[in-house]
């Protein structure tokens, strides 16, 4: 063993650390796994020393078969880190996996990368979410007046939400508040100025923020990678959100008398087929200012999640390619078949991104784009307004994003083993030459 290299004891807690990092910063537990083989192989002081490793939502559980050790469990604080920790820790793994980053400098770096300041963390997130309610309503052609009380209900709903998290009893329930404080003034508003049937998105895009869409998908994706009890408990958590912010959407309606309006947009697809004779506040915004939407919307989740410039700029470009895709493929293959083909270009594109810099871990890339996929929406309307076609296109919404995703993932896996490989076998009689 080098100098650099730690005792196997504490080399199983670092790994475990690096785990419940990479869990906080929303990796499936599949991908943290890989990222921990490979961490190990390279740590290991030979061939032989093997390690296995158990991740739970929460907790990684360190082994070493054979050995008399007992198997070490490190358990995380279950806080999600920000984008711009997310990316510091991705490049920790890469500096880790290649072996540029000794393994006895992981726990400082680890250290740091959790004390990441954060300017005006409270105000940031509060913007954020007000301009993505915004730009949700925005995107999905709602009329202007729905839009601006989108803005309006979105802050509010920002910031009554940061309070209740700050609660643990409290943020159990902050789904269905933040639903029923959300619809109730959407609703009051509406019978107040006579408006009749709501757009869809000017109910949801306010608690658009708090679906669970990615947590479903990462579920679903851990379930098909046979990490049965993850990706069942993440499934049920997230059905759980789900349930609590359709139950506050319906209580809420029934309170105010709101209807949704049956021909508004429920997918990005949809929206650009709407239409309206009406003028003024009525008026449906232009076709061409949704890209603006667009990039309101990336703006808008950098703030609320803590990207940084960078980054936003990274999310402004993905989340324009993922609109693109999807007007482009819904009229052709239908916004079922559309919300698959945009998973996999989007995944591959991510990785693609985090090959070419590890700054850019996929994750960031790929997470924001969820909200114009919107997979957790349409379970959260169906829920909601018990629409028998809205309750089938659901889960064939999210069949579709998980199919899109793991063959993304394959193409991607692919592409990369194959690169390898190659320089791999030129690289070794290349060097026999040598000898």
């Amino acid at each position: 063993m080098t100098d650099a290299a730690p005792p196997a004891a504490e080399t199983d807690v670092i790994l475990g650390d690096l785990g419940v990092l990479l869990l906080e910063c929303g990796v499936s537990v599949t991908d943290v796994r890989g990222s921990l083989e490979q961490v190990g192989r390279r740590a290991a002081s030979t061939p032989q020393a093997s390690l296995e490793f158990a991740i739970l939502p929460e907790m990684v559980m360190v082994s070493r078969p054979g050995a008399s050790s007992a198997t070490t469990t490190v358990i995380g604080k279950g806080e999600a880190l920000t984008f711009r920790q997310s990316a510091k820790a991705s490049r920790l793994v890469h500096g880790l996996e290649s072996g540029a980053v000794p393994l006895a400098e992981a726990p400082a770096r680890m250290a740091a990368i959790r004390a990441t300041p954060r300017h005006r963390p409270a105000l940031q997130s509060v913007i954020g979410c007000g301009l993505l309610s915004l730009s949700l309503a925005w995107l999905f052609r709602c009329p202007w007046w729905a839009i601006v009380l989108a803005l309006l209900v979105g802050l509010l709903v920002g910031g009554l939400t940061m309070l209740m998290m700050r609660v643990r009893a409290a943020a159990a329930v902050a789904p269905f508040i933040s639903a029923f404080v959300s619809t109730i003034l959407v609703g009051t508003v509406a019978g107040w100025l006579d408006l009749g049937p709501v757009p869809l998105f000017a109910v949801c895009a306010p608690v658009a923020i708090l679906v669970p869409g990615a947590l479903i998908t990462n579920a679903l994706l851990e379930l098909t990678s046979t990490d049965i009890v993850t990706g069942a408990s993440r499934l049920m958590y997230g059905l759980i959100m789900l349930a609590f912010m359709a139950a506050g959407v319906y209580s809420g309606a029934l309170l105010t008398g709101l209807r949704v309006d049956s021909a508004s947009a429920a997918l990005v697809g949809e929206a650009v087929q709407l239409t309206t004779d009406r003028g003024g506040w009525e008026a449906l915004p232009p076709l061409w200012s949704a890209w603006l939407a667009v990039i309101v919307l990336a703006i808008g989740i950098g703030l609320a999640f803590g990207s940084g410039f960078r980054l936003t700029v990274v999310c402004v470009v993905v989340m324009a390619g993922t609109y693109a895709v999807l007007t482009l493929f819904s009229p052709v293959v239908g916004s079922v078949v559309a919300t698959g083909i945009a998973a996999a270009v989007l995944f591959v594109a991510a990785r693609v991104l985090e090959r070419l810099t590890i700054a850019i871990p996929a994750t960031v890339s790929f997470q924001p784009a969820f909200l114009l996929l919107v997979p957790g929406t349409v379970g959260l309307v169906s829920l909601a307004s018990f629409d028998a076609q809205a309750l089938v296109s659901a889960p064939m919404m999210f069949l579709s994003l998980c199919i899109g995703t793991k063959v993304g993932a394959l193409l991607a896996d692919l592409a990369r083993i194959t690169r390898s490989t190659v320089f791999l076998r030129w690289a070794k009689p290349a060097r026999m030459g040598e000898l």
